[in-house]
């Protein structure tokens, strides 16, 4: 299939799989006429990087799964590389989480502060 077509059959544009060729994430082949070839094989390589971006997976992160799918594995996911970049990823949302719960904790007691200021005129939140 053409690059257009794969655009179209994995809902991205032809402008992103050209910059994923750049960076060595997708490898084109090229036709008798110079036409980039692809086939099923990208459509799950670029579908596996789309699904990991949509889960806050930067670009470069998708790399190992990438990888692991091109030596032949059935998943993306099958390859030490792949588990460890998952684990790095879980930290740090696992840190995010805490420095969130910290930061509520600090706007709820400045609420509670305000209003006590103002006389009780707010309603204190719930903890």
């Amino acid at each position: 299939m053409r690059i257009g077509e794969l655009a179209a059959e994995v809902g991205t544009t032809t402008r992103t799989l050209r910059f994923y060729e750049q960076i060595g994430l997708l490898d084109a082949r090229r036709s008798a006429n110079g036409y980039r070839d692809y086939d099923q094989r990208d459509v799950r390589l670029v579908r596996e990087i789309l699904d990991l971006q949509a889960v806050g997976f930067a670009l470069e992160e998708t790399r190992p799964f990438v990888e692991c799918l091109r030596a032949g594995n059935a998943t993306g996911d099958s390859c030490p590389d792949s588990i460890a970049v998952y684990r790095r990823k879980l930290a740090e949302v696992d840190s995010l989480l805490d420095r969130m719960r910290e930061l509520r904790g600090e706007l709820a007691d400045k609420l509670t502060e305000a209003c006590a200021r103002r006389c009780g005129l707010c309603q204190t939140p719930a903890p």
